[in-house]
C-alpha cells in the first residue's frame, strides 16, 4: 500500500539561486496528487527531492523535512533504500536499449540481488500487468529491446520498470507529455488503478489532465507553493487570487 508524504520547510537551491521556498504541505496515502504551475516554477524540482533525485544535480542543495510513511530520507537514510521506496518516470520514456523488455523490468531487482529465475518472471509478468503492457508484449519479452516499443509502451515499460522493485510511492514527472492522445489516454487510465496500491504524485502541465486524474492538486508559482486542496475545489472556488488567474489562463 502507499504512504503519506509529509513536507515541512522544504528549501532548494541550484547553486546560491533558491528555486523552493519554505514548502509545507501534507500529500495522502493511495491518492493522486497532482502538482501544477507555469514553466521554472519549481514543479519538477519538487519532486525531484522527494526521492533525493535533486541532489544529483552538480551545485543544488535542499533542507527541511521529507517524511514518507515512517522514513525520514534526509536524516541517514540511503539514497538508493529512499530511491527504492519512492519510484520515479520521467518526462522522456528512458528505457535500457540494449536490453530486452523482460530485462529492462527486472534490472532493479537484479540490481537488489535477486536472481532465482521463477521469482523475476513473476516479478516482471505482475509488473507489465500493472502497467497495461502485458498483453500487447507477453510474445516478444525477450525478443525485442525496450527502445524498439512505441512512445507510449516505453513510458508504460518504464512504469513497470519502477513498480518491480515494490515501491510505496510513484513519482510522474509530465509522464504524457511527449504522447500522443491515446496513450496520454491509457497512462491516465493507469494512474486511477497504480493509486489503489500506490500514492501516486503527478507533474503536470495539462490542466485539464490534472482534473481528470488528480484528488489533490497543488499549485506552485515562482518556487512558492500558493496552494493545495482537493482538486475540485482548486479548479472551481480557488482560494487564492493568482491560482484562479493561471487556471482561467490570464497568465502562465
Amino acid at each position: 500500500m502507499g504512504v503519506g508524504i509529509d513536507v515541512r520547510g522544504l528549501r532548494a537551491w541550484f547553486g546560491k539561486s533558491e528555486v523552493l521556498h519554505d514548502i509545507s504541505m501534507h500529500i495522502q496515502a493511495n491518492r493522486a496528487t497532482a502538482i501544477i504551475g507555469p514553466s521554472g516554477c519549481g514543479k519538477s524540482t519538487f519532486i525531484r527531492c522527494l526521492n533525493r533525485m535533486h541532489e544529483t544535480v552538480p551545485g543544488a542543495g535542499v533542507s527541511g523535512v521529507v517524511r514518507v510513511g515512517d522514513l525520514n530520507i534526509y536524516n541517514g537514510t540511503s539514497a538508493v533504500e529512499v530511491r527504492r521506496r519512492i519510484g520515479m518516470v520521467f518526462q522522456k520514456p528512458n528505457p535500457f536499449p540494449a536490453m530486452s523488455i523482460y530485462d529492462n523490468v527486472a534490472a532493479g531487482l537484479k540490481l537488489n540481488g535477486f536472481r532465482r529465475r521463477r521469482t523475476l518472471d513473476e516479478v516482471v509478468e505482475r509488473s507489465l500487468r500493472q502497467s497495461a503492457l502485458w498483453d500487447e508484449v507477453k510474445d516478444v519479452l525477450k525478443k525485442k529491446s525496450g527502445a524498439s516499443l512505441s512512445g507510449g509502451q516505453q513510458q508504460r515499460l518504464c512504469i513497470a520498470r519502477a513498480l518491480a522493485v515494490e515501491p510505496e510511492v510513484l513519482l510522474m514527472d509530465e509522464p504524457a507529455s511527449a504522447l500522443d492522445p491515446i496513450s496520454t489516454s491509457k497512462i491516465e487510465e493507469l494512474i486511477f488503478e497504480l493509486k489503489r496500491q500506490y500514492t501516486v504524485v503527478i507533474v503536470t502541465h495539462n490542466m485539464q489532465q490534472a482534473a481528470r486524474v488528480a484528488d489533490d492538486t497543488g499549485f506552485f508559482l515562482l518556487g512558492d507553493l500558493i496552494e493545495f486542496d482537493d482538486t475540485k475545489k482548486i479548479f472551481t472556488n480557488p482560494s487564492d487570487k493568482r491560482t484562479e488567474d493561471y487556471i482561467t489562463g490570464r497568465f502562465g
